[in-house]
């Protein structure tokens, strides 16, 4: 599936050579000085004589076209007058030529403190230099880089990625209508007739598609699940935790060969496509059609409820809400937004189109930010009966929403699940009427973050509180096309299981 549609590639494929389109940015003394060398030699002056013409030594023209020193706007000028171009010739940030732009990536590679540190010489770019050997210096340099920014990289890489694939989820209200294709193309070759799938109807739908799904007690601590391209097997955990996860991973297994993933070329890429494998499960498990009608139908009611929605296709209550914010914006015109929170109220995922504001960091990346004390999803934690949703208005900074909300109990400890609409839409769910409100004032500090002032005055300069120090966030990302997944590890866990002939 290469539709433009897909989420982590919603742009246009990238023209040959796109990578040398410096264009957009502002220009730097290295492309404005080959510009400067590039108009000189169109021109056949030499360095000498148009050093001449505009009153400066060759030496001092020599710097600013190898990029050593910035010319002035009075200098510029005068090259122009000179050389029959214009100011703007020299100023454009996108190099003259693919040399130009080669040479240009080299020279910035060879002056980065980390070639520095390598004790190595510099290669001379010049015009001997043969291009086949400046594209191969450049190539390894930037291998090099790659290769290091990998090793180091950081969680705040992975809160960046994140952030920026979110932005490409709110761009098309969470709904992309080729991974609902895809589902309800397999679901009709199947003969699935409607309502919640079974574990045979994914044992047929993987056996349509040349794989046969194997549980197994050993799968390699680090994966969800293996799949076995040279034998079509897909090798999935015991169903221990229950049939709803079993089919959901076998779906999102078989999701990495229905939409045509590679391996991918980097972290963000590998969330892309963890968020449309969850996307391709959650559209079989709760297929459009069916959705939509049960949601238009209840929403002619004026009683939209996602717990009707987990009820109806056996699935789990934020599998429900997922899907719900999915389907709302596009086919019900309602705005949403979800989030899956601790108990201490730290964001583990977050999803908005209806103009809520999150809180965030410097970085713009919401997860591991802790929300309001006052907001729905938060307030939950203190209700006497957890197995029950709570529903609530929230007075915020950004408008007043109303949420549902249920607390999620898992071996890793309680979370919780919210969904929430503006204001002006909450006539069409299930709750409108609670008579629970709240004001939240955040990022006002008197509003959650600092003490009451009594209890302040009474502790303040009394307590040494032994803070948890979360060592994952120190940790670099795990390298590797899969993070944190051992290839030993895998290729033994196949070796194992593979038929013998």
């Amino acid at each position: 599936m290469n539709s433009a549609t897909q989420i982590g590639r919603l742009t246009e494929p990238e023209a040959p050579d796109a990578e040398l389109d410096l264009a957009g940015s502002a220009p730097d003394p290295l492309t404005i000085g080959r510009r400067v060398r590039h108009v000189r030699q169109e021109a056949g002056r030499t360095l000498g004589d148009v050093a001449d013409a505009i009153g400066i030594s060759p030496s001092a023209l020599s710097l600013i076209e190898t990029g050593k020193r910035e010319p002035r706007l009075s200098v510029l000028a005068a090259l122009a007058k000179v050389l029959d171009a214009s100011v703007q010739d020299f100023l454009s940030s996108a190099p003259p030529s693919r040399r130009a732009a080669l040479e240009i990536r080299l020279e910035k590679a060879q002056r980065q403190e980390s070639y520095e540190a390598l004790g190595l010489p510099k290669v001379k770019v010049g015009p001997r230099l043969p291009d086949e050997a400046l594209e191969a210096l450049v190539g390894m340099h930037e291998a090099m880089a790659s290769a290091q920014a990998d090793s180091a990289a950081t969680p705040e890489h992975a809160r960046r990625a994140n952030g920026e694939l979110r932005e490409r989820m709110r761009a098309a209200d969470n709904y992309f209508g080729d991974i609902e294709a895809e589902a309800a193309t397999l679901l009709k070759a199947i003969n699935h007739p409607g309502g919640p799938i079974s574990r045979a109807a994914v044992d047929r739908l993987a056996g349509h598609l040349g794989y046969k799904l194997i549980h197994t007690s050993d799968l390699p601590g680090s994966t969800r699940s293996v799949s076995d391209l040279r034998n079509k097997r897909i090798y999935l955990p015991q169903p221990e935790a229950g049939q709803h996860d079993s089919r959901s991973l076998a779906m999102q297994a078989v999701g990495h060969h229905v939409l045509g993933h590679r391996p991918p070329a980097d972290y963000s890429e590998f969330l892309s496509q963890r968020v449309e494998i969850n996307y391709f499960a959650a559209a079989l498990l709760m297929p459009e059609k069916d959705t939509v009608a049960l949601l238009r139908t209840a929403k002619q009611d004026k009683d939209i409820a996602i717990e009707d929605l987990r009820d109806a296709y056996a699935v789990s209550y934020e599998t429900a809400a997922h899907r719900f914010t999915n389907l709302a914006t596009r086919h019900l015109g309602i705005p949403v937004h979800f989030m899956r929170i601790s108990q201490e109220g730290v964001i583990y995922k977050a999803y908005e189109n209806d103009g809520i504001v999150f809180p965030s960091d410097a970085t713009g990346a919401i997860e591991g930010q802790r929300v309001c004390r006052q907001w729905t999803a938060r307030r939950v934690f203190d209700q006497p009966d957890l197995t029950q949703a709570y529903q609530a208005y929230t007075d915020t900074r950004s408008g007043t929403y109303w949420c549902t909300a249920v607390v999620d109990r898992t071996s890793a400890g309680s979370f919780s699940v919210n969904v929430g609409v503006p204001y002006q839409h909450v006539k069409w769910m299930r709750g409108r009427d609670t008579q629970e409100r709240s004001v939240s004032r955040c990022p006002d500090p008197a509003c959650c973050t600092a003490p009451p002032q009594p209890l302040a005055g009474r502790w303040d300069g009394q307590a040494w509180p032994s803070a948890r120090v979360h060592s994952h966030l120190l940790a670099a990302m795990p390298p590797g096309v899969f993070p944190g997944v051992d290839d030993t590890e895998i290729y033994a866990f196949l070796d194992k299981h593979a038929p013998t002939d």
